[in-house]
Parts: C-alpha cells; sequence; structure tokens
C-alpha cells in the first residue's frame, strides 16, 4: 500500500509551491516579541494555504507566566548560555484539521513557524512550515482523508513554549497516537565533509557517527529522531523517503531515553542527548507522547543558522518536496 501511495503523492507534490511559501515566509524575521507583525503576516498566510485546501484552522492563544525557556538572540549559542526564565509569555499556536475529523486517535504534524531576532529563518523553520503545509495538501486530496491534526507553534526558539502548551492541551480533547516535527529541513550539501557531528556523539551514538563517516560526512541525508515507540513510524519514513527520492537517503537516530520526566532528566546527564531535544517534538515526548522529529541537522551543517543569511536561495526545494510526501504517507499510514 505504501509504495502505491507514495506514489500517488509524489505525482501531487510540487517544488515551486514549497519555494513559493518559503519564499513569503522567509523574507522577514518573524517573532510575537520582536516582530508581531510579521507573526500575524505568516499566520495569516498559513491559514489561507490551509483553507484553499480545505482544513479548519483554529487560532489556540496562550498565556503563560514564570516559564524556564530559552533566548531567541541572533547567532549560536552553547544550550547552558541560552537558558531564560520568562515572567509572562502571551502567544498563539495554529491548529488544523479537515472537516471530516472525527474521534479516531490522531497523528500530530507540526512546525514552529517563528525565527530568531534578525534572521529571515528560512532553513529555520519556513521549510519545516512548507513542508507542513505540502503536507496538508498532499492529505487532503487522499480519497480518505487520515486522522491528522497539523500543528504550527509559536515560541519554539524561546524554549518550545507553544507545543508545550499544544502538548498538554491537545491531550485533554483528543487521543494522540503520534507526533512527527518538521524542524530545519531544507539545507543539503552533497560535498563531502559538510556534515558536523556534536562533540560526544561518536561515544553516544557509535552506529549512527560510523554511517555519517562512511558517507564521507555528506549532509546529504535526513536525520530521523525516534524513540523506541516510533521505530516503526521512523522506519517506514525512510521507506517512504527512499520511494520518493531514491537520492533522499534517511539517518534513523533512536533516543535510549524513555518518555517523561525521567527521559527530560536524563539528557543533563548526557550532554550530547540534549541535541536530539531541541525542537517541539520534546514537548510531546515529555507529556509521554510518541514521538519523532525530521532535521536535517540545523547548525551541523547550515552555516546560515540562526543568521541574516538564512533565505530561501539556500534551500532544496526538490529534496524538500519529497520530505512532505514521505511525511504525508507515514502520517496517513500510522
Amino acid at each position: 500500500m505504501v509504495p502505491a501511495l507514495v506514489d500517488e503523492l509524489n505525482r501531487r507534490a510540487d517544488p515551486l509551491r514549497l519555494r513559493r511559501d518559503v519564499e513569503f515566509l522567509a523574507d522577514r524575521p518573524r517573532s510575537r516579541n520582536r516582530a508581531p507583525e510579521a507573526m500575524l503576516r505568516a499566520e495569516a498566510y498559513v491559514t489561507r494555504e490551509l483553507a484553499a485546501a480545505g482544513w479548519r484552522t483554529e487560532r489556540q492563544p496562550f498565556d503563560v507566566r514564570w516559564r524556564l525557556g530559552g533566548t531567541d538572540g541572533p547567532g549560536e549559542r552553547a544550550v547552558a548560555l541560552q537558558l531564560r526564565l520568562h515572567r509572562r509569555l502571551t502567544g498563539a499556536n495554529l491548529v488544523a484539521r479537515l472537516p471530516e475529523d472525527d474521534d479516531r486517535p490522531t497523528v500530530v504534524v507540526g512546525a514552529h513557524l517563528d525565527t530568531v531576532d534578525k534572521s529571515p529563518g528560512a532553513d529555520d523553520n519556513a521549510s519545516g512550515v512548507a513542508a507542513l503545509l505540502e503536507t496538508a495538501r498532499l492529505l487532503a486530496g487522499l480519497p480518505r482523508p487520515p486522522a491528522v491534526t497539523l500543528l504550527f507553534f509559536d515560541m519554539e526558539e524561546l524554549g518550545m513554549i507553544g507545543s508545550r502548551f499544544a502538548a498538554r492541551e491537545l491531550g485533554r480533547s483528543h487521543r494522540v497516537a503520534g507526533m512527527i516535527c518538521l524542524e530545519s529541513l531544507g539545507c543539503f550539501a552533497t560535498a563531502p565533509g559538510t556534515q558536523r557531528m556534536p562533540a560526544g556523539f561518536r561515544a553516544a551514538f557509535p552506529r549512527a557517527a560510523a554511517q555519517v563517516r562512511a558517507g564521507g560526512r555528506r549532509g546529504d541525508f535526513t536525520l530521523v529522531v525516534h524513540r523506541r515507540a516510533t521505530a516503526r513510524a521512523a522506519r517506514a519514513w525512510r521507506r517512504a523517503a527512499q520511494a520518493a527520492e531514491p537520492s533522499l537517503p534517511a539517518l534513523t537516530l533512536r533516543d535510549p531515553r524513555p518518555n517523561g520526566l525521567l527521559g527530560a532528566l536524563a539528557g543533563l546527564v548526557v550532554p550530547p542527548l540534549l541535541h536530539l531535544d531541541r525542537s517541539d517534538h520534546a514537548s510531546f515526548w515529555n507529556a509521554g507522547v510518541p514521538a519523532l522529529m525530521l532535521t536535517s541537522t540545523a547548525n551541523f551543517r547550515n552555516p546560515h543558522y540562526h543568521r541574516p543569511t538564512d533565505t530561501p536561495d539556500t534551500l532544496d526545494y526538490g529534496r524538500l518536496a519529497s520530505v512532505a510526501v514521505a511525511t504525508a504517507a507515514t502520517a496517513a499510514s500510522w
């Protein structure tokens, strides 16, 4: 079933449409606190595109106090230097469902809409938002649309504030089967030596590190980070990606930690694991929801990470379209 589904989705995916999405979103930085008008403009664009594809979108505001999070300043910082205690944060997520949505357990597919200060965020994370919009278009065209919820998160750059709120709220109203996070997906580099690894990665994940070295340290793959509960979904995504585009390899990486508070605390003991928590899937892990993250590894590949040079011309839209196809196929067959 999945190969036939991938073939159908592949015929309908459009790299030029993905480029249009990224170019609209990434013509300026987007931040609820630093650039609120740009965030509202981005929200309006996402809502229009979803409506055109047949999705119903709800804006879910949140107002939280005394949250430990991070900073959305420009440039690359060590994790320890990003920590901030936020007295009050007011934002909003976008939640979308198809009209035929029923009481089946839902699969969440999400991406964050905000950027750091002074960066237009083409890769981080207009690429994820564009892939999510294309996933929405592909899923809406299926004969029997699957039970999928789309989430466009606010304030990821401040410490996953929006997704932490969303994971709690969604769990109260829906049974959540799993979550797929789309994070910084558009940077691919086929030259040898373009893929870096975090300090301690070889010791923590020797098998994955050996695969990166065997590939000449080329940044030509999508990293699929998962835990035990989503190992099957990670394999399904890898097979779908290979069927969609044979030149798009996927490297699956299993995080050995359990979901919940214990898993979050384990990252403090083994620092390389903290890098696996750096997007909105971690909020769902901590809420006990099976989740996986798709990424092109952000600063470990992309020299424009969190900089003004993170612009639309630096992305690979053909491969990004294949990422959307594999994501739609995986969500539909979860």
